[in-house]
């Protein structure tokens, strides 16, 4: 249990708003937990109570055998006893303080050289050597992130809690940046709560995925089994699964479902099936969705819908192309693959669907 993170608590605002962060946990490091969902949603509250800078209304939170907060027991541990690295949004750099003032911002009490020394430790850790005097409108968006990371863990924190930490880049940088954290999030080895909405953010960096939605926590697992397998059409809606149509199961054998959706039949594994409940929804991601101009034989390891193209809309490299395979379907390819079959609206097409692809929640 040393260094896990165990939190259940409530937290209400004035207007009716409930964020309730029910059953929370963290694994131990260097595994990151990830908590996604949509603005709004409180995600920025649930690190704001675990940092202490926002008290819940009831519940718990403990750190290890450390005990934080206890509403039955009217117990609140102050923030700066919690020894929690927090990272916001805007890395909130002090404007005034040069890159080695900013770092060592939290270091007051202890003797100059072991402040000196756990600076210059940091910026060596992090790569900011040579920046020490420069002001933080010099830096680049990923040289203030790292700014602000090493800020956070020259106090030497028990948890490292990090709030959009990529909002602020642009799409170049962030995709640079997100494989830098990555590593140094893996080579701190501090248990880490990591906010963000982005899909691309949430499967690079998180090892456990928490899903939010409305001040709820909706799901956990493994990053890539929440977004191939949502709980409920909540949970689909948003980890992006373009495709959630209504079903009719038909019959289960041997593993295998087949259901109606339309007048299209489908077969999926049957493993998210529980009872024998016969309203189901559909949920395909598009990237899962292969597109072969024409028709094609059909074979057993996968479903081929015959189709016809209604819209393409371009989104960089890809293409998402929408269908009418007797119910709505989306598909995304490579601009290359999409030019190279010379496709348009209107064209007919064969949809190829692999079974476990094909993703069933009960309604």
């Amino acid at each position: 249990m040393q260094d896990r993170l165990l939190a259940s608590f409530v937290k209400r605002f004035d207007g009716a708003a409930v964020i309730e962060a029910r059953g929370l946990e963290l694994g131990a490091a260097p595994e990151v937990t990830v908590l996604f969902g949509p603005s709004g949603c409180g995600k920025t509250t649930v690190l704001r109570c675990l940092a202490g800078l926002q008290q819940p209304d009831s519940g718990t939170i403990r750190l290890g055998d450390e005990l934080w907060f206890d509403s039955a027991g009217g117990y609140i541990l102050p923030p700066r006893k919690r020894r929690v690295g927090f990272v916001p949004q805007d890395y909130a750099l002090f404007p005034h303080l040069s890159v080695e003032e900013n770092i060592g911002y939290g270091l007051h009490g202890l003797p100059a050289a072991e402040s000196r020394a756990r600076v210059a430790e940091a910026m060596r850790w992090l790569g900011l050597e040579g920046l020490a005097r420069r002001w933080p409108a010099a830096l680049s968006g990923g040289q203030q992130q790292r700014v602000a990371l090493a800020r956070a863990l020259v106090t030497r924190p028990r948890l490292l809690l990090l709030d959009e930490p990529l909002s602020a880049l642009d799409a170049p940088a962030r995709v640079r940046v997100r494989n830098e954290l990555r590593a140094m999030l893996r080579r701190m080895s501090i248990p880490t709560l990591l906010v963000t909405h982005d899909r691309a953010d949430a499967l690079t960096l998180g090892d456990t995925l928490w899903v939010m939605h409305r001040g709820k926590l909706l799901q956990r697992g493994p990053a890539p089994e929440v977004f191939s397998r949502p709980v409920d059409t909540d949970a689909a809606a948003i980890v992006g699964t373009e495709t959630v149509q209504p079903g009719r199961l038909v019959r289960v054998t041997d593993g295998l479902a087949t259901v109606a959706v339309g007048p299209a039949t489908l077969t999926a594994l049957a493993v998210d099936l529980e009872g024998a409940a016969e309203a189901v929804y559909v949920c395909i991601r598009a990237e899962e969705v292969i597109l072969v101009k024409g028709p094609v034989v059909p074979t057993s390891a996968r479903n081929c819908l015959a189709g016809s193209v209604r819209s393409l809309a371009a989104e960089g490299a890809m293409v998402r192309v929408h269908l009418d395979c007797g119910f709505p379907l989306a598909a995304l390819m490579t601009r290359q693959a999409c030019e190279e079959m010379s496709l348009g609206q209107g064209d007919a097409v064969s949809a190829l669907i692999k079974a476990p692809h094909i993703h069933l929640v009960q309604r």
